[in-house]
């Protein structure tokens, strides 16, 4: 552990490693954050065929910078885009998947520190599985069965046995799959969570603050999210419904209001609106918030996007070429949104600092261009990224913070913006940490 910026403190380890979560990362606000309407850059466009599919950031071949993976219903495969580091990328290798390729996601799942790619096949009855080989190459896919017609891939150890997990969303058929990792890139057989309506998206994290994953499913078929808690061994107890609006279509996990507990942020896709849910620590969550986005929204993010401290929402808008941006307040409630241009008919989005400037940047699946579109982030907030117990220094405590953060899966422990919760993100922490406070 660096010991160049730390100092005495009047707090002992021992006593700050009993404090609750909220209390030691304060109010997390170090900055004024920077003007809203000028957040964004014009869109840069990448020529992927993303097409209705889905992005994904992450570093697949190792070099410190983020790389970009879009999947492709029609094309039935997965693009890779190399990072420069300044925003821009290399040239796409195309990599075959199944049939109607979509939502990727990125996680190390053999174990050998490279990230590797799943795809939900939404036109078929599996997903592929693309095991990287550490330089930004993958191993041809392989296949492993779920019930019908997947949507989205959540990632994570469901059963405590340290290898990651799968959890499968299958609209046509009212269940979700959950798939046991060996530790090696495959996969025990799925096991069914029925009798959830029409589920889209999914999200898994701890929300009732045992240490074990939970499980929240967007059921568009009943307009609400169920909550499903983990037991820590794979298997989850008789999911609770909340209301949520119409046609819900995914959902993303975050501590929205800095109490340490997890709340979810829901897209309603006929309401052109947000649902925010505050989480009670407990699993069960406060009657929903609504905020309003853009014509048809369905991608959603969480991140703090204007340098303030407090988590912002990103939504995607579907049937009006852009992104909306809700700028958090810290206490669960949002400003009205800011809207930001992005090709036609944009459906999935990702945070990622692209550019290597400090902030988080968008890119934007674009279904109806076959598209990404790349946001660059331009606010020019003073902000201190390692600086997570909010007193204006780095010191010792900022990393207890950090450890936190990690062992509750919060978003904002993930440094290295590539949706997983591995050894990298404390790499960029440290990182930041070096770096030091402006």
């Amino acid at each position: 552990m660096p010991t160049n910026h730390a100092r005495t403190g009047t707090r002992s380890l021992a006593a700050i490693s009993m404090l609750p979560l909220a209390t030691t990362l304060g109010s997390h606000a170090l900055a004024q954050g920077c003007d809203p309407a000028g957040l964004f850059g014009p869109e840069q466009r990448i020529r992927s065929d993303a097409g209705e599919s889905g992005v994904a950031l992450g570093d697949v071949d190792g070099d410190g910078v983020l790389d970009l993976v879009a999947s492709n219903a029609q094309r039935h495969d997965v693009g890779v885009l190399l990072g420069r580091g300044d925003g821009t990328f290399g040239p796409e290798q195309r990599i075959s998947a199944g049939d109607g390729a979509a939502s990727p996601t990125l996680g190390d799942l053999d174990g050998d520190g490279a990230l590797d790619i799943v795809v939900a096949n939404g036109r078929g009855q599996d997903v592929s599985v693309l095991l990287g080989r550490g330089d930004g190459s993958f191993e041809p896919e392989r296949r492993a069965g779920v019930v019908a017609a997947p949507v989205v891939v959540g990632l994570g150890d469901l059963d405590g046995d340290g290898d990651l997990d799968m959890a499968v969303t299958n609209f046509l058929r009212d269940a979700v799959s959950v798939l046991l990792g060996r530790g090696d890139g495959t996969f025990e057989p799925q096991q069914g969570l029925d009798n959830l309506l029409r589920p889209l998206g999914l999200a898994l994290g701890d929300m009732d603050g045992d240490g074990d994953l939970d499980m929240a499913v967007v059921t568009a078929g009943s307009d609400d999210v169920t909550v499903l808690l983990g037991r820590g061994d794979g298997t989850f107890e008789a999911g609770q419904r909340v209301e949520v609006g119409q046609l819900p279509a995914r959902v993303a996990l975050g501590d929205l209001d800095g109490d340490g507990d997890l709340d979810m942020a829901v897209t309603n896709l006929l309401d052109d609106d947000v649902s925010v849910l505050l989480g009670r620590g407990d699993g069960t969550f406060e009657p929903q918030q609504r905020f309003g986005v853009g014509p048809g929204p369905v991608g959603v993010v969480l991140g703090d996007l204007n340098g303030d401290g407090v988590p912002d929402i990103a939504v995607a808008n579907s049937d009006r070429n852009g992104v909306s941006v809700l700028l958090g307040r810290g206490d669960g409630t949002f400003e009205p949104q800011q809207r930001f241009e992005a090709g036609a008919m944009p459906r999935s989005l990702a945070l990622g600092d692209l550019d290597g400037d400090g902030d988080l940047d968008l890119a934007v699946a674009n279904d109806g261009t076959g598209d990404v579109s790349i946001l660059l982030n331009r606010c020019d907030a003073t902000t201190c990224p390692a600086d997570l117990d909010g007193d204006g220094e780095l010191t010792i405590f900022d990393f207890l913070a950090f450890q936190n953060l990690f062992d509750a899966m919060d978003p904002a422990a993930d440094f290295d913006g590539d949706g997983a919760f591995t050894l990298l993100d404390f790499l960029a922490f440290q990182n930041a940490f070096d770096a030091g406070c402006p």
